[in-house]
């Protein structure tokens, strides 16, 4: 260790702290448990310890936790379940899958293309990978419904070779790898990437620590459905393939108390411990296997270390007085790393070196065979017997931490570099030397004839070992990866079930978030519908009128609810369920977009459709999480994304960090995002209504969408639906709300969400004080009325022979004279995304800069998009224009005190704060 150091982060430091004061006995001690294992076996060893740690803890004797192990694999040779496969056959394949992975990155790297990809990491995990494919992963037509696997990101050229191996693909496909447009049809993504390729990949995974969280949700959402009596997913496991290096990401390791606390035993982590990160060792001065053994065992999760061979067997075996476990376990990351990087010799000098009894332990062996002791990860036995004990194992999830090398047998300029990662290419030395040792069949000439396309090798589909892999996918249901999207048939809402939304709130008022409530309330009620919402909720259901789903749809909790609620007395009593409907992942963003993520990709991964209904905090919704929902839309998610206590100026008192001006912006970047600011129950209901079918509807054209809609928590008297209402301008983005009730100098008001109210105001302003006439649009989408304007913009681009199509908003807007005045409670960026669609003057309104704690109307007095902000520029527009007095404008700041923040009358004080 470097000076110092010490190594409490590597072992458990058990004795550390007291003193021995009388060695005779505790070597009798000792003796007798070295005795019982020998006689006995590790398990009975492994009975008698637990009793005694009992026994201990009964009687007040302090035994601190165990949280490390000593630096060698968790499973004794003894308890070992045997291999059951043909593992000649299945070490020939294997080698071919490596050879045609780095092959195909490396023609990928050709001078003409240049694309890329990554080599080291599939050569360094083709062992674990392969003793799942063999024997554990099983595929869609098993009889329990297959697994879920989520696979390493950078590793994806390995899960193209084995599918070239399996006639899934063509060489063809190979050399389409990451050519996606310009190879169409003969394309492979670069990474697991679902939408690139839906037929293939499930999950997307390399952004690095979602793939982690995204697995334990699935694990979870497993058993939700199981639970709620939607499908029999018991026998279904998820395995997650994970780097040591992306274990540093703070999504990677936040939700581990998830699986522990629900007892997630049908999941499991295979953590590939290569001691590497992109740019350099992981831990250098410490020891990562022992950090997150540390880390999972105090999460709650059952970890299973495999980190030596079995040629290390027999050195331990004879390890009688520790001190080959000593140097294990006192030897950094980055010595470990070293050594890969060195030889045989250089080992045997520096690793076995440091005492003369193991020095002495390896004087029969010669370099090449010190070279040759493996590290557990690349050893078919040790991985085998850690997967069959992890899908054994019942009451926690469980975490495989597997040593490997990077690089593994790509020599000298791979193996364990720190720039192993970022090498794309093999010399024609490296791929002679690869190639030898692989035994691949091709020769010399092959390689030489053009370095830049050395030939992937198959032996045909009659070569036995092609024949023993085949018949392992067949035995465990088919190929994996593989996605389906085909699903059992959902019975739409009735027409009925809407009719909440359309009939307003009466003489009272309501915030929009309470008329979504009460919509969703009756969606769930419907009675071939409501049992396909998962509604998803980050501990703000009473915030948001939810409490009421309390007692009849329920809390979702596998072990239900063990304790007397404090409020069990009352109507909206807080009840946890086994079969609770709602989704509750307590103050935890990211987990309740993973949550949200698996359930709305039940379609396909169970052919169960569930809807999930996110609701949270606007701000921390794409703020916070928009990389998780980035991965949504890859997934192809389908589902309801509600930005609650939306706007910047609507949340009274919260301030800075609660105030969303900009959440529409963000969304906008995300192509699977439909966003609508709608102000009226009645226009989500015809939104919401509109989401469902183009989800689930049989003439949608384009059904894997999130719609977002932003929903106020300050409350007005919600209109029954007009009768005449236009519905094509609801769902598209605008349509005219109120006409101008008198003639006189013209203006339009474009508004949406909770501003509609201050345009009308304006509009009654306008016309009372100063003979303006003014028509008030509601626009329910910015967002959608630029996608529309840019697709028309790009086929006239490219049809330049043809009429050019008229944007939706500019044929809406064809005949509205006056200067337009759009105003939202967004920055002015929102409305003005339309600009260059709408043909009159144009101005902006909104809240551009920090949120800050005030009362509403002080708050939209100060941002200028309040209801006689809005007053004051359509006169200046028209002032401009001679069609109202020049002095106006500046009468009506005075009139109204535009520049005192204490005059403002805009809103109420109603609502959740």
């Amino acid at each position: 260790m470097a000076a110092g150091e010490d190594t409490s982060h590597i072992l458990s430091g058990l004795t550390d702290q007291l003193p021995d004061r009388d060695p005779e006995e505790t070597a009798e001690w000792v003796e007798s448990l070295d005795a019982l294992i020998r006689e006995q076996g590790t398990e009975r060893a492994q009975y008698i310890m637990r009793s005694l740690l009992q026994r201990a803890g009964a009687q007040s004797v302090g035994v601190p936790m165990v949280t490390t192990t000593d630096y060698v694999n968790t499973i004794p040779v003894d308890q070992e379940a045997p291999f059951p496969g043909n593992e000649e056959y299945e070490r020939r394949y294997r080698a071919y899958m490596r050879w045609n992975a780095a092959v195909m990155v490396h023609r990928a790297q050709r001078p003409e293309i240049g694309v890329g990809g990554h080599i080291s990491t599939y050569a360094g995990a083709a062992t674990l990978y392969e003793v799942g494919f063999n024997h554990f992963f099983r595929g869609k037509d098993a009889p329990g419904g297959g697994d879920q696997v989520f696979f390493q990101g950078h590793a994806s050229p390995g899960m193209y070779a084995r599918a070239f191996m399996e006639g899934r693909l063509t060489e063809e496909d190979l050399d389409g790898f990451r050519q996606e447009k310009s190879r169409a049809g003969h394309a492979l993504s670069s990474y697991p990437h679902p939408r690139l390729m839906p037929d293939f990949w499930e999950f997307p995974t390399v952004s690095m620590g979602i793939g982690p969280m995204n697995a334990i949700y699935q694990a979870q959402s497993n058993r939700y459905l199981h639970n709620r009596g939607l499908k029999d997913t018991s026998d279904q496991q998820v395995w997650a393939f994970l780097g040591d290096g992306e274990m540093d990401e703070p999504e990677s390791r936040g939700l581990l108390q998830l699986a522990a606390n629900e007892n997630l035993d049908n999941l499991n982590f295979v953590i590939n411990c290569n001691l590497q990160r992109l740019d350099g060792p992981v831990r250098g001065n410490g020891k990562i296997m022992q950090e997150l053994e540390a880390f999972f065992r105090g999460a709650g999760w059952n970890v299973i270390k495999v980190v030596w061979g079995r040629e290390w067997d027999d050195l331990l075996t004879r390890d009688t007085n520790g001190s080959l476990v000593k140097i294990m376990n006192e030897t950094p990351d980055g010595d470990y790393q070293t050594y890969k990087a060195e030889s045989g010799g250089f080992v045997r000098e520096h690793f076995f070196g440091k005492d003369p009894a193991t020095k002495d332990m390896v004087a029969d062996l010669t370099d090449d065979q010190i070279w040759n002791l493996k590290r557990g990860g690349h050893d078919y036995r040790k991985v085998y017997a850690a997967y069959k004990a992890a899908t054994e194992f019942k009451g926690k999830p469980t975490v495989i931490l597997a040593k490997t090398v990077k690089g593994y047998g790509l020599g000298p300029h791979f193996e364990g570099r720190n720039a192993t990662h970022q090498m794309k290419k093999l010399t024609l030395d490296d791929l002679k030397k690869f190639r030898d040792h692989l035994r691949i069949p091709v020769t010399d000439e092959q390689l030489e004839q053009d370095t830049y396309r050395p030939p992937y090798y198959h032996p045909g589909t009659d070569a036995p070992e092609i024949k023993y892999m085949m018949e392992r996918r067949a035995a465990l249901g088919g190929s994996v990866p593989e996605r389906r999207s085909k699903h059992a048939e959902i019975v739409l809402p009735e027409a009925k079930t809407y009719e909440v939304a359309k009939r307003g709130s009466g003489k009272q008022q309501a915030a929009t978030t309470m008329a979504f409530v009460r919509l969703l309330k009756d969606l769930m009620r419907d009675k071939n519908f409501g049992k396909h919402i998962a509604p998803i909720i980050p501990d703000e259901a009473r915030t948001f009128g939810m409490d009421a789903f309390f007692p009849t749809a329920k809390i979702y909790n596998p072990k239900g609810q063990n304790y007397l609620s404090v409020d069990r007395d009352l109507v909206l009593a807080y009840k946890e369920s086994p079969a609770g409907q709602l989704i509750h992942p307590g103050i935890n963003e990211a987990g309740a977009v993973a949550a949200f993520t698996a359930a709305g990709t039940a379609y396909a991964t169970h052919g169960v459709p569930l809807v999930p209904v996110y609701v949270f905090y606007s701000m921390f919704g794409f703020q916070r999480t928009g990389d998780a929902f980035w991965a949504a839309a890859d997934q192809m998610t389908r589902g309801f994304i509600i930005g609650a206590t939306a706007g910047r100026t609507t949340l009274t008192g919260e301030g800075l960090q609660h105030a969303d001006g900009h959440s529409p912006l963000l969304a906008s970047t995300n192509p699977a995002v439909v966003t609508y600011d709608p102000a009226y129950g009645y226009e989500m209901g015809h939104i919401i209504r509109d989401g469902i079918e183009r989800m689930y509807g049989p003439d949608s054209e384009d059904r894997n969408l999130m719609y977002y809609l932003t929903v106020y928590n300050e409350p007005i008297v919600q209109p029954a639906e007009p009768a005449e209402l236009d519905v094509e301008g609801v769902i598209k983005g605008i349509y005219l709300l109120a006409p101008a009730k008198i003639d006189g100098p013209r203006t339009q008001i474009l508004a949406s969400g909770v501003s509609v109210p201050w345009a009308l105001e304006a509009q009654r302003i306008l016309a009372e004080d100063w003979s303006v006439s003014a028509d008030v649009w509601s626009v329910t989408s910015w967002n959608e009325l630029r996608r529309d304007g840019l697709a028309a913009e790009e086929e006239a681009f490219l049809n330049p022979e043809q009429p050019a199509r008229v944007p939706f908003v500019t044929q809406q807007l064809e005949g509205a004279t006056g200067p337009v005045v759009a105003v939202s409670d967004y920055m002015k960026a929102v409305p003005d995304q339309i600009r260059q669609f709408v043909p009159n003057e144009y101005a902006t309104l909104g809240a551009d800069g920090f949120g800050f704690s005030d009362t509403r109307a002080a708050a939209r007095r100060y941002f200028k998009n309040d209801t006689h902000s809005i007053v004051v520029r359509a006169l200046e527009m028209l002032a401009r224009r001679g069609e109202v007095d020049a002095g106006a404008p500046v009468k009506a700041i005075e009139k109204y005190k535009l520049l005192n923040v204490n005059a403002g009358t805009t809103g109420n004080t109603g609502g959740e704060a």
